[in-house]
This record gives C-alpha cells, structure tokens and sequence, in this order.
C-alpha cells in the first residue's frame, strides 16, 4: 500500500471519528412517510369515459439548512396511475418516480418568499397488453412564491401566492410527449 493510500486513509478515518462525535444540530421540522391508494371519479377524456386508479408513496422531510430562517423541503414518490378506457376496459398504465427539493428560498421583503425547486424523475408508459410504448424522463427547475404569514419557521400557515408557480428551466429529458395528447394515446393504446 503506498504512504500516500495510507494517509488518505488515515485522514478519512480521523474525519469519520470528529464527524461521527459531533452533535447533530439540524433537527427536522416535519419528516413522514405515506401511502395512498384510490380510484377517481370517471370522466370525459374528448369523448372516452375513462377512470384513474392510483397508488403512491412516498416520504418527505422539511428541515432548516444553514442560517436560513426558512424549512427547505425535499421529497421522494413512486407509483403508478392505470387509466382505464371504459368503452373498451383497456389499461393504459404510468409508472413513475419523482424526486424533488428545494434548491434556493429569497426572502422577497415583502413578507414573501420564493423558492426554486429541482424535481427529477420519470414515467414509463404501459398498453393493455403491459407493453413498454412512452417514455417521460428528465429534471425540471420550477419556482413559486409563498406568502409566510409573518412566521419564515413554521410551514404549517404559508399561502401559495396565486398564479405564481412557474417554469424556471424546462424539462432536460429525451421525452416521447412532444406534440402528444393524452386522450388521444388512452384510445390508440387501450383499442
């Protein structure tokens, strides 16, 4: 083993010891798990009754970062969507996974903030016959405003500022929904 190995080694374990006796000083402001499975209503997708059944979980963690007055959230899902064409009772199923966070909160002076968030993930979609046919990958950078109600640590009263969720950097990924339309694909991929 060479010296320099040695002391690269040396100086991860000593790291590892300063690191693993300090105190932890960020202590979640909220952080849970959940589950949720249900079927919606039934509706017209441009002249096809169709009907959403979904299972999702996931986790989530708001935590403060830094000196920031402000939780940062992050969170993670995965599950499917299977629509179903109820003329012809044909499945056309959405696996997905998403993964977001916040990246950046200003503090705007007036009592609001904006945050800009990261979500990253994709979709693979399903035909009745469970073939692989659509694919929805890729990161996104989107932006809101919050109206923090005069209390920047306490998530549970802030207001999203009407209409100002927006697209900050579209989508980095090789989509196949270009020009696509979703009612159009339930029919072609459920006949």
């Amino acid at each position: 083993m060479s010296a320099r190995s040695v002391l690269l080694i040396a100086g991860l374990l000593i790291a590892g010891t300063v690191l693993a006796s300090a105190p932890a000083t960020a202590k979640p402001i909220d952080k849970g798990h959940f589950h949720d499975v249900f079927t919606g209503q039934v509706y017209d997708c441009d002249g096809t009754p169709a009907q959403d059944s979904v299972d999702v979980s996931g986790n989530f963690l708001f935590n403060q970062r830094g000196s920031s007055p402000f939780p940062y959230y992050r969170e993670s899902v995965h599950g499917s969507v299977v629509t179903t064409n109820l003329d012809t009772g044909g499945t056309y199923t959405n696996v997905f996974t998403s993964n977001s966070r916040d990246h950046k909160i200003v503090d705007n002076g007036d009592g609001t903030i904006t945050i800009t968030s990261f979500g990253s993930g994709g979709s693979r979609f399903y035909d009745s016959e469970g073939n692989f046919v659509l694919k929805d990958p890729g990161q996104v950078e989107f932006a809101v405003d919050i109206d923090y109600n005069g209390t920047p640590g306490d998530p549970d009263d802030d207001i999203e500022v009407p209409n100002s969720f927006r697209i900050v950097r579209s989508s980095t990924g090789n989509s196949d929904f270009s020009g696509r339309d979703f009612c159009a694909d339930l029919v072609a991929f459920t006949s």
